[in-house]
């Protein structure tokens, strides 16, 4: 199986004013997207909002963004629900439209109870797009769902003939690195912790989901680049930024945050979905004085 290597963007819902999809900004985005020479995106996930969405916003969504990419940038769908009867709908419209990849999270109202469990549930999305590459969405801070990844690959490989492999979004810098070399290496784990990349790729990551590429990806490929040519101090120390970008994210809320930023860029989303909100205007201040403080953006912009 031929492995993703390079960056995928985890894009961010958008949204008009009355709460409806904005699919109007999803060439925008998407053209944003291949100017930033990404390898591609992800969609409808945590970042999209995807448990916020109706499943046929969700189809819509990936409709509107095969249609703008026109085969310029690999495209994730998310699929992942708390119903896999839904789950399984999404992953066979993904699959009509030509996804390249899908990818789901377990269920998190009901969750399962065991590695078996789980893997049944996965196996069941799945089978529902039989030609297209599976990869589970590793998030257990957000599912709770914190199981052995080695025993998940060893019965994945067992119960899920598309495996592909994991978005692995946790720190557990170890772990990820024993999937990596699990059977020498046989599934693709791409790295989700956008503030971790350079250990992660220190252990042998080669591809990447996150949040932050949206409007960082410079600044990651460079560290990335600069990785390879192992120039090691000069990557930590621009990898150092992204870390000081990230604990503003923290500060302010991570969601809310970024998309304050995209709408800095020129890229505006508009208010996400309830339960999450948008910064107030005063907090929004903040985050932009502080980002011009630290010369972040410019520093994005001119690499």
């Amino acid at each position: 199986m031929k492995k993703v290597k390079g960056l995928i963007v985890a894009t961010f819902a958008a949204y008009k004013s009355d709460g409806s999809i904005n699919f109007d900004l999803i060439p925008a985005i998407t053209e944003y997207m291949v100017q930033q020479k990404v390898k591609g995106i992800f969609i409808c996930g945590t970042n999209g909002e995807g448990p916020s969405l109706s499943t046929e916003e969700r189809m819509q969504v990936a409709e509107a963004y095969m249609k703008a990419v026109r085969g310029r940038l690999l495209v994730f769908v998310h699929v992942g629900h708390s119903s896999v009867k839904e789950a399984r709908r999404l992953a066979a419209h993904a699959e009509s439209m030509g996804a390249d990849y899908i990818s789901a999270v377990s269920a998190f109202y009901f969750k399962p109870n065991t590695v078996k469990n789980l893997i049944d549930s996965m196996a069941e999305i799945a089978s529902a797009a039989p030609n297209t590459p599976f990869y589970y969405y590793h998030i257990p801070n957000i599912t709770g769902i914190q199981v052995d990844m080695i025993e998940f690959l060893e019965l994945a490989e067992e119960y899920v003939p598309t495996f592909a492999g994991i978005k692995y979004t946790a720190s557990t810098i170890n772990e990820y690195q024993a999937c990596l070399h699990y059977k020498g290496g046989k599934y693709d784990i791409l790295f989700g912790y956008d503030e971790l990349l350079l250990p992660a790729l220190a252990v042998g990551a080669q591809g990447a989901i996150g949040s932050t590429y949206n409007y960082a990806a410079r600044l990651y490929i460079e560290v990335m680049n600069l990785f390879e040519q192992r120039k090691i101090k000069e990557a930590e120390q621009l990898h150092f930024h992204a870390v000081e970008m990230v604990q503003l994210i923290v500060k302010y809320g991570p969601i809310p945050t970024q998309r304050s930023i995209m709408k800095k860029i020129g890229l505006d989303l508009g208010d996400p979905r309830l339960p999450l909100q948008s910064l107030d205007a005063e907090s929004e201040h903040r985050l932009y004085e502080d980002l011009t403080a630290s010369g972040f953006l410019e520093l994005v912009n001119g690499l």
